[in-house]
C-alpha cells in the first residue's frame, strides 16, 4: 500500500533533507528508519516532493512510502511520530493509489525567506536571516516581479545543479516589511538548487546599493551570466506549501 505523507520539520536540527553515506542525522535517514520499523524491519523509501539544505525548514514538505504492513493512515501517523525526534512532525498521512509520485506529480511549491532588518536575535540566529540593516522594501517590491513567468534560470542556480532544462515557471513572487523583518515569497512549478537563496540574495544586494536594479530581466535573457551576490543563508528559508 502507497501513503501519502505531510510532514514539517526543523531544518537547525539536521544535516540536510536527503539521505547520505556516513551522515546520519538527515530529515530522510531518520525517517526511513522508522518506516523500516514499521515495516517490519524491511527497508523503506520514502520519496518527498525535494530536497532541502542543511539548515532549511519546512512547515509542509511531502513523501510517499510503500509499506507491506496493513496498517491505517491514523495508525501509520501515530506510530511514526511516537519514533522520530519532536524536531520532526507527521501532519497528516492518507492511502493513494500506487500512481501517485510525491515529486513528480507536484504542481506548485512555495518557499519563504524571513529577514531580520532590526537589531540582532541569537535566538533566532537558526531562524531567520540575521542581517541587521535596513533594506528599501519599495526597491524590492519593484525587482521581485521581474522573476515573474517562465524563464531560464541558470544565472540564478548553483553550479552544482546539472540539469540541462533550467527553465521554471514562477507563479507569484512577492515581498512584506512587518516589523523588523523582511519576508519574500517565491511559488512556482519547481526550484533549482540554491535557487530561491541566490534570487534573495540578489534581491537583499539591490537593496543594499550593491548592484544596479533593473538587472534582472538582463539575467534571465542572458542565461550564461551567473550573479555574482553573495547566496542568502540557508537560515530563514522554509518550504511552506507543496500542492498536488
Amino acid at each position: 500500500m502507497r501513503y501519502k505523507i505531510t510532514f514539517s520539520y526543523d531544518g537547525s536540527k539536521f544535516d540536510g533533507y536527503q539521505k547520505q553515506k556516513h551522515v546520519l542525522n538527515t530529515v530522510q535517514g531518520i525517517m526511513e528508519n522508522a518506516l523500516k520499523y514499521i515495516n517490519n524491519d524491511k527497508i523503506t523509501k520514502i520519496s518527498s516532493s525535494g530536497r532541502t539544505d542543511k539548515g532549511v525548514s519546512a512547515f509542509m514538505q511531502v513523501g510517499h512510502a510503500d509499506i507491506d504492513v496493513n496498517i491505517t493512515p491514523y495508525k501509520l501517523k501515530r506510530a511514526l511520530n511516537s519514533l522520530i525526534p519532536d524536531s520532526i512532525h507527521v501532519i497528516d498521512v492518507e492511502e493513494v493509489s500506487n500512481e501517485f509520485h510525491a515529486r513528480y506529480m507536484a504542481k506548485e511549491k512555495t518557499y519563504i525567506y524571513k529577514v531580520n532588518i532590526g537589531e540582532y536575535n541569537p535566538i533566532e540566529k537558526d531562524y531567520v536571516c540575521q542581517l541587521c540593516k535596513p533594506l528599501d522594501i519599495n526597491i524590492l517590491k519593484s525587482e521581485i516581479k521581474d522573476f515573474i513567468g517562465e524563464h531560464d534560470f541558470s544565472s540564478f542556480c548553483s553550479n552544482q545543479d546539472k540539469k540541462e532544462d533550467c527553465r521554471r515557471i514562477i507563479y507569484d513572487a512577492s515581498v512584506k516589511k512587518t516589523g523588523n523583518y523582511i519576508v519574500f515569497s517565491f511559488t512556482g512549478n519547481g526550484f533549482l538548487k540554491y535557487m530561491v537563496r541566490i534570487m534573495c540574495g540578489y534581491l537583499i544586494s539591490v537593496a543594499l546599493d550593491k548592484v544596479e536594479p533593473g538587472k534582472i530581466p538582463y539575467y534571465l535573457k542572458n542565461t550564461e551570466k551567473k550573479v555574482t551576490t553573495k547566496t542568502a543563508v540557508a537560515t530563514g528559508l522554509y518550504l511552506k506549501e507543496v500542492k498536488y
